[in-house]
Formats: structure tokens, C-alpha cells, sequence
């Protein structure tokens, strides 16, 4: 198997903090809903059906049905994973995050629907392109088989911890993004978003620069 080149795994990096920074703004200020992790929402859907943890059945399916319909879309546009694919999808993420953050800046307290629409399309076309690259222990939104790997694989496992740096890092950019979030939430959810915009754009122009993903 082909090395990873050192500036892709950079940018997926990023994608990763993005996810946090995303995943924040959704749950902590728009209705307790994951826009990204979408194990949460089935959980989350499995207590509002019996009315408990205060979370919206309404809610969690929009995140649901965007995000699957993103997944369709970006496995529409990625199907043959061609570099000039790849780069389309990861440009309609871009302009997924944006609309969320004219959304929030033009409509504020109504924006909260078609905020969650926005992102969780965005994520979901992602992990439908990431899946295509499959490039190793890089989903950039979920980090269960990160974590049973950074275990599983280790030495006291009778492993080799082959790719141990690259799955600490994977967690640190994730627990880092939702830090960030949270702490930028006091000045709105637009503005969240758009720094979330903003450091997708630098990962998607490294991507883009990337031989392998030259169309």
C-alpha cells in the first residue's frame, strides 16, 4: 500500500477539527443534535420516542435524512473516486458550511432547521468521499474503530501500534475542534460555522494541490 503523503494527512487532519468545531455548534446550541456522529442521533431518536433526555424526534431525523441525503450526493459525485470527483464533492461541502453560516447570520433564532440541514449534508457527503479514499484510520468524523484501534493494535495487545501517532491525533483534533466551538458559541452559531468554513477551506486548497487528487 501506497504511503499517505505527509500534506493529505494534514488536511484530513483538519477535517477532523472541523467535525469537532460542527458537532459543538449542533449540540450545544441547536437542539441537542449531531450533525456529524450519527450513532448519536439513532440514540438520541431512541430517547425521544419514549420522552426522555429532552431531545426532538423532528430534530434528529432532519439531521438523519441530510445526512444520508449528502452521503447520496457525495457518493453520486465520487463514484469512480477520480481526482476531479473528489475535488467537486469536497467543494460542495465548502459551499454546504457556508450556506449554514449565511443561514445563522441572516435569520438567527430561525435558522436552527435549516442549520442542521446544512451541516449534516456537509458531513455526510464527506464521509461518503472520505470512505472512497479509504485512506487508514482516517474517517475525520467518527472515532470508535480510531480508539479500539489505538488499544487494540497496541503492544500490551501483542501488537505493533504501527499508526499509534496518527490515531492520538486523529482524537486530539477532534477533542480540539469541540473545544474550539464551544468556546467561540458566546458569539453566535454563524460565526462557529464560519470558522468551521474557513479551516475547511485551507484542507480542501491542500487537498487540491495534491497530485493525487489532480484532475
Amino acid at each position: 500500500m501506497a504511503e499517505t503523503p505527509r500534506a493529505v494527512l494534514v488536511a484530513l487532519m483538519m477535517l477532523t477539527f472541523v467535525t469537532g468545531v460542527v458537532d459543538a455548534v449542533s449540540v450545544l446550541s441547536l437542539g441537542r443534535v449531531f450533525t456529524a456522529n450519527m450513532t448519536g442521533n439513532v440514540v438520541f431518536l431512541g430517547f425521544a420516542l419514549v420522552g426522555q433526555g429532552n431531545v426532538s424526534v423532528a430534530s434528529s431525523l432532519n439531521a438523519l435524512g441530510s445526512f444520508m441525503l449528502g452521503a447520496l450526493t457525495g457518493g453520486r459525485i465520487s463514484k469512480d473516486a477520480s481526482p476531479r470527483a473528489v475535488k467537486l464533492a469536497f467543494g460542495v461541502e465548502v459551499f454546504m458550511l457556508a450556506m449554514a453560516t449565511v443561514v445563522g447570520l441572516l435569520a438567527r433564532e430561525t435558522a436552527t432547521v435549516a442549520m442542521v440541514s446544512f451541516l449534516a449534508f456537509a458531513m455526510g457527503l464527506r464521509n461518503a468521499v472520505i470512505r472512497k479514499l479509504a485512506i487508514p484510520d482516517m474517517t475525520t468524523t467518527v472515532l470508535t474503530l480510531t480508539v479500539t484501534g489505538l488499544a487494540a493494535d497496541s503492544g500490551l495487545a501483542g501488537g505493533t501500534s504501527s499508526r499509534w501517532p496518527r490515531r492520538v491525533l486523529s482524537v486530539a483534533m477532534m477533542l480540539g475542534g469541540a473545544a474550539f466551538g464551544a468556546s467561540l458559541l458566546p458569539f453566535g452559531e454563524a460565526y462557529v460555522v464560519g470558522a468551521a468554513a474557513a479551516v475547511e477551506c485551507v484542507a480542501v486548497g491542500v487537498l487540491a494541490r495534491q497530485t493525487a487528487l489532480r484532475g
